[in-house]
């Protein structure tokens, strides 16, 4: 493999080697080389992963019969245990596995569980049956053996996610080094490209593959992500002989951390009932080179509980982004989705308009925005990575008070023309009342998803970076758990006064109060998110 041509070359890298354990230099090894294999794989596993995702509310209300409400709160925590399963996947990842190994397993257990999901919506003994008016409805229902194999199979997925989403991007950042200013430059740029890369996969597969569930079979639509992720796989290990691998230390960087604060709690502890006298002579047995190694593991303690208060205060973003493959998703299938005189656009493609903004977008921030800022505040990335996020939130908060308006607007429609009572009715207003608030979402994530991306796999220690993005997906888990509970309860409560706000005739419920409530909930997070982010302290300086 020939040297990456953007890179310096340099002597061999400390303490990085290749996947055989030996030294490696710049000029052979790493660079966008390297990544773009990573990325290949990472853009089969969005493809696949929201092939499904994107249109699983459609399958669980349609073939498995589940109610609006039931099915987006299982959507939801579905999600959110696929992004908080990220959090063990660093766990073995940076204390056992390593990122390549938890990386490789991951893609086989994603193509076990896709081939699982196909075998679920193809084969008589685990298909749903099909269901038509001529059939009694309340018999008419998949058995609990069939439910069951459909969400084990759906789970192996969650648990694929959790071993490869904190390491994809953490394995492919891995491969700049940050003590040379040029790779420096790229790696920061490496996470711009690598959403880009990412928002493609999604793009193509909420477009193709939502129209092959919908209108060819879903045992095709679950079928063609099992390929496409066998395929890339194997473009993941031909890539093998050009990756850096760094050398783990001695100690899981997790047990450090974990003995420093239990060190530090027993320390303190101990202090209330030691004389003075005691601890000063205490003091003066340690040797210097104990006590700066209890320095550095205090502040690698310090330095991820500092991170606790911004991951916090993030975590109605995550609620919001809930609402893509859910909420959003019923509001379009009931809307004039008609291009043309014959091709009906699927619900689930609409989705397409936020990922094409944030490919439209991602050129425009990085190529024109970034440069041109980083003129005026003399920071190699334009903004501080919180003044990212911070963007981010203020566009989520935009986006659901639009959301909010549009439905609004969506069940006045329905009022006027006599359609409340009919659900089943299109609504005579046309899909594209709903592309601002999904590209409104797409240039968000640009600003929030990608500067938690970094500000997380930065901000941690170095031998934690699977964690850093770990915590970063937990944002977007917990977000979705909050999100499922903030539906049950809601509907268990409207549901005693009337119509549930998540109603199965969604011309007599209200997603306009539940969009208002996030927006509130938005507002109230941004306010707390300035207040951490003022008396945040970077790892690093011009950061």
């Amino acid at each position: 493999m020939d040297a990456d041509p953007l890179l310096p070359q340099s002597q061999p890298l400390v303490g990085v080697v290749d996947y055989r354990g030996r030294a490696i230099s710049r000029s052979n090894s790493g660079g966008w080389t390297a990544a773009l294999f990573v990325i290949v794989l990472e853009i089969a596993e969005r493809f696949s992963y929201y092939g499904i995702s994107s249109n699983l509310i459609t399958y669980l209300t349609g073939p498995l019969g589940e109610s609006n409400a039931a099915a987006a709160a299982a959507v939801n925590a579905w999600s959110g245990t696929a992004s908080m399963l990220p959090l063990l996947g660093a766990f073995l990842a940076d204390s056992y596995l390593g990122r390549y190994r938890t990386i490789g397993l991951a893609s086989l257990l994603y193509i076990l569980g896709y081939g699982m999901l196909t075998l679920s919506s193809m084969l008589p003994s685990l298909r749903p049956p099909t269901c038509d008016g001529s059939v009694d409805p309340t018999t008419c229902r998949p058995s609990s053996f069939q439910i069951g194999f459909f969400y084990i199979s759906l789970y192996l997925v969650a648990f694929a996610q959790g071993g490869d989403k904190p390491c994809g991007a953490a394995f492919g950042a891995d491969q700049f080094d940050t003590n040379d200013p040029k790779e420096c430059i790229y790696r920061s740029s490496f996470f711009n490209w690598w959403y880009f890369s990412m928002s493609a996969g999604i793009s193509t597969a909420v477009v193709t593959l939502s129209y092959v569930q919908d209108n060819v079979s879903w045992g095709l639509g679950f079928g063609i992500p099992c390929m496409v992720m066998f395929l890339a796989f194997m473009v993941f290990l031909r890539g093998t002989k050009t990756y850096r691998f760094y050398i783990p230390g001695e100690e899981s960087p997790f047990a450090r951390i974990g003995k420093t604060l239990m060190s530090s709690m027993r320390s303190r502890w101990k202090s209330l009932l030691q004389s003075k006298e005691a601890r000063e002579s205490r003091k003066y047995s340690i040797t210097e080179d104990e006590c700066a190694q209890s320095a550095r593991h205090v502040e690698e303690a310090k330095g991820v509980l500092q991170l606790l208060p911004i991951w916090f205060t993030c975590l109605v973003y995550g609620v919001v982004f809930a609402q893509i493959t859910t909420l959003f998703n019923k509001q379009g299938r009931t809307l004039d989705r008609r291009i043309g005189s014959s091709f009906e656009l699927p619900p689930a493609a609409l989705q397409s308009f936020g990922t094409l903004s944030i490919i439209a977008f991602i050129p425009i921030y990085d190529q024109i925005i970034v440069p041109t800022v980083r003129k005026f505040s003399k920071k190699p990335t334009g903004i501080s990575m919180l003044q990212r996020i911070g963007i981010g939130m203020v566009i989520s908060f935009t986006t659901m008070v639009i959301a909010a308006l549009v439905e609004m607007k969506r069940l006045k429609t329905a009022r006027d023309f006599g359609l409340v009572d009919q659900p089943t009715a299109t609504i005579p207003m046309g899909w594209w009342w709903l592309v601002p608030q999904y590209v409104l979402i797409g240039i968000g994530d640009v600003f929030t998803i990608v500067g938690l991306q970094e500000f997380f796999y930065d901000q941690v220690p170095d031998a934690m970076r699977s964690l850093g993005l770990a915590l970063y997906l937990s944002i977007l888990g917990i977000g979705s758990f909050i999100s499922s509970i903030l539906i049950s309860v809601i509907d268990k409560t409207t549901r005693r006064s009337g119509d549930s706000w998540f109603s199965n005739n969604l011309n007599r419920a209200h997603l306009d109060y539940f969009y208002w409530l996030l927006a509130g909930l938005g507002a109230l997070e941004l306010v707390l998110f300035l207040y951490f982010a003022q008396t945040y302290v970077y790892k690093k300086k011009n950061v």
